[in-house]
C-alpha cells in the first residue's frame, strides 16, 4: 500500500509546489563577533511580491529577544560588526516594527531565543527583495544584536552591541 501511495504523494507535492515558484535566493552565514559565539544560517528566497525568511540563530541569550536586522553595507570586517553600517533603509523611512506600516526595509522581526539559546524562523516581508530592485539585499550586511529592538529609538531601535554579522551572498 505505502508503495502505492509514495509516487502519488510525491506528484501531489510538486504539484502544489509548481503554483508558487520561488524566485532567485540569497544566504547568509552568520559568524560571532569578537568576544561573542552567535552564530547561524538565514536564507532569503523570493516568492512572487515577498520575500520568505527562514532560518536559524545558535548562542542567543535563552529565552530573550534579540533585534535583528539587515545593514547597509556587507562587511563583517571590524570585528564588532560596526563595519556593516546603519540599518539598510534605501526609501528614507523611519525605523520601527517589521509588521508595521512605517519601518525601514532592514527591519527584520525580532528573533525569540528559546530556552538553549536557539531562535527558529520563517516568515513573509514585503519591503525586501531578492536580485532585483531597490530594496535588494543580496551584498547587505545581516547583524544579530545582544538586545530587543525598541522600535522607537531613531534610526536604531537601541538593539545594543552586534552579537553576529553576515554578508547576505546570492543563493
Amino acid at each position: 500500500m505505502i508503495k502505492l501511495i509514495a509516487p502519488f504523494a510525491l506528484t501531489l507535492l510538486i504539484s502544489a509546489c509548481a503554483g508558487y515558484p520561488a524566485g532567485p535566493t540569497a544566504t547568509a552565514q552568520l559568524a560571532p563577533t569578537k568576544g561573542n559565539t552567535t552564530s547561524g544560517t538565514v536564507t532569503f528566497t523570493q516568492t512572487g511580491n515577498a520575500v520568505l525568511v527562514a532560518g536559524e540563530v545558535r548562542g542567543l541569550a535563552p529565552g530573550k529577544v534579540h533585534g535583528f536586522h539587515v545593514h547597509d553595507k556587507g562587511d563583517c570586517s571590524s570585528g564588532d560588526g560596526m563595519s556593516a553600517g546603519g540599518h539598510f533603509n534605501p526609501t528614507g523611512k523611519a525605523h520601527g516594527a517589521h509588521d508595521h506600516s512605517e519601518h525601514h526595509a532592514g527591519d527584520l522581526v525580532s528573533l525569540m531565543a528559546d530556552a538553549n539559546g536557539v531562535a527558529k524562523f520563517s516568515y513573509t516581508s514585503s519591503t525586501i527583495s531578492v536580485g532585483s530592485g531597490v530594496a535588494d539585499v543580496i551584498g547587505r550586511g545581516l547583524i544579530v544584536h545582544r538586545d530587543p529592538d525598541d522600535f522607537k529609538t531613531q534610526p536604531t531601535g537601541n538593539s545594543g552591541p552586534r552579537l553576529a554579522c553576515a554578508v547576505i551572498v546570492k543563493g
